[in-house]
């Protein structure tokens, strides 16, 4: 199983998110780095894999509704792809 954790006091902004999650995720160059790619490349993934956001107050503030719409399409994702599990640690 493939775990991605992601340090949200170290996220910023949009760009940062999109970076540190395709890192993690080892995304391919060609990574769009918005929310509909994301969940593409979510919807992708082919082995278990394991998304955890820790810290997650300080990119919660720092990218407002945001935040909320990233959550949602990850949360969309593992719905479409059992594959994917993903949580959230303040």
């Amino acid at each position: 199983m493939a775990k991605a954790v992601v340090d949200g006091s170290k996220i910023a902004s949009k760009s940062e998110l999109h970076c540190a999650l395709s890192s993690a995720l080892s995304f391919p160059e060609w990574y769009g780095k918005n929310l509909d790619a994301l969940f593409d490349s979510l919807t992708d993934i082919s082995e278990k894999t394991e998304i955890e956001i820790i810290n997650s107050e300080e990119m919660k503030k720092n990218l407002g509704k945001y935040f909320s719409s990233f959550v949602e399409t990850v949360k969309d994702a593992c719905e479409e792809n059992e594959n994917i599990t993903f949580s959230i640690k303040q």
